[in-house]
């Protein structure tokens, strides 16, 4: 879960909370198992080479054992290390990558930003941003409050610069943890009314909804327009399956002649649908069995994931496909069988088959759904020059930096809140 700060007076949302709104909630709430603070940081790391610049966090010393991430080697922060030891905990990459993957890794000391600190732990490569960890992270020392220019008394007057995540007990559910979250705002207030965030509320954000947030919007757009292709599809299939059916009038004519019910014709033309359904559908799991484990390599440059990330298909959603191409093939069936079962015997005799173009009420509908396809097509096409013309003017945008570092910077940071921004909206409340 995570916790989240806002201020809908000051258009403010989504910000992170306060050292001493964090503390409060730590120590009075019922509702969280744990519940810990990370504050984003970029240190500089020397004495490996060249001075480069690392990315990670300052924690308090629950922040994994909250997460459940167990190192690989060594352990997680002690209680007593948060507020006054130099201690790190490096990931997976970092000991492979910088230190040569050293067995003697504990105890080894780093220069983060001119201090020396002691590795105490090895953590596992963690590409998800819900792990607290951006996928470019490598380093996390404790000392979570503080922060380059600022003394720890501004800090502690309200400033908004943590990240809070906490796990929920067993026992209690969404919707008792936001009953629970008015009292605790309230408590904040009765107690600390003189702190510049006083005004502000407190919301949750759980798991799936961290994890999407961003994408969601690209989402939305992304299965409108893969639905604006089924349509078409589905009435270009439809559209196939009547000329079909009409062509084979004689057939139907013969087959009713000689003793076929109705039902039993509609049967017999749906079942030839759905089996062109099935097949496609079993085509398309196939293609996407071979195509999902590629996901990660193309969308690691803008998604959080990393190329090596290993992936397969959901089952539940395998299925979902399966049953929407069998439905589409029923309801596409449907309504062409039941137009060639209603031919009339003596004329369907007497045509020569494959040359009849159908009713008039057949042809009606085909034109209808012809008409589907061309403007499902053009909302399509409209939407992507859109799209382009859009992409097209932001990439044009003066920026005021180097594109390929604003870039790099979004990737780091994208996904969750910046502390110098929330130090910009609050500082000029009070001098």
């Amino acid at each position: 879960m995570h916790v989240l700060g806002g201020d809908k007076s000051r258009d403010l949302v989504d910000i992170g909370v306060s050292a001493p709104r964090y503390q409060l909630y730590r120590d009075g709430q019922t509702i969280f198992d744990g519940l810990a603070a990370e504050n984003f940081f970029a240190f500089t790391l020397t004495g490996l080479g060249d001075p480069v610049q690392v990315f990670g966090g300052r924690l308090t010393s629950n922040y994994f054992d909250v997460l459940g991430v167990h190192p690989i080697r060594g352990r997680n922060f002690l209680p007593e290390e948060e507020e006054g030891a130099d201690v790190a905990l490096i990931t997976e990459n970092f000991w492979q990558k910088r230190l040569g993957g050293d067995p003697n890794v504990l105890g080894r000391s780093i220069t983060l930003d001119g201090v020396a600190h002691t590795i105490v732990g090895v953590l596992p490569n963690m590409p998800a941003t819900w792990f607290g960890a951006n996928p470019s992270a490598e380093v996390w020392t404790t000392k979570p409050i503080q922060l380059p220019g600022f003394s720890y008394e501004r800090l502690m007057r309200g400033t908004s610069f943590l990240r809070v995540v906490g796990r929920l007990k067993p026992s209690v559910s969404l919707k008792q943890a936001l009953a629970a979250l008015p009292s605790l705002d309230q408590s904040y207030i009765t107690q600390y009314p003189s702190k510049i965030d006083s005004s502000m509320t407190t919301t949750f954000r759980t798991l799936p909804q961290d994890v999407t947030q961003n994408f969601r919007a690209g989402f939305a757009t992304l299965f409108a327009a893969v639905s604006f292709v089924l349509l078409i599809a589905c009435s270009n299939v439809a559209n196939l399956l009547l000329v079909r059916f009409s062509g084979r009038r004689r057939e139907i004519a013969l087959r009713m002649a000689i003793g076929a019910s109705r039902t039993s014709v509609v049967r017999l033309f749906v079942f030839e649908s759905l089996l062109v359904s099935a097949i496609a559908g079993a085509v398309g799991a196939f293609v996407a069995w071979r195509l999902v484990p590629l996901v990660p390599r193309m969308a690691s440059n803008f998604l959080p994931l990393e190329a090596n990330t290993a992936t397969s298909l959901s089952l539940p959603v395998l299925l979902f496909t399966i049953a929407l191409s069998l439905l589409t093939g029923l309801l596409m069936g449907i309504y062409p069988a039941l137009q060639g079962s209603h031919a009339d015997l003596v004329d369907g005799l007497k045509e020569g088959g494959r040359g009849s173009s159908g009713s008039v009420r057949q042809q009606r509908f085909r034109k209808i759904l012809v008409g589907a396809q061309v403007a499902l097509s053009v909302t399509l096409l409209a939407g992507a020059a859109l799209l382009i013309t859009s992409f097209i003017r932001l990439s044009q945008q003066n920026i005021g930096l180097p594109p390929k570092i604003f870039g790099r910077a979004r990737s780091h940071c994208r996904w969750r809140n910046i502390p110098t921004l929330h130090l910009a909206n609050v500082s000029s409340s009070k001098p």
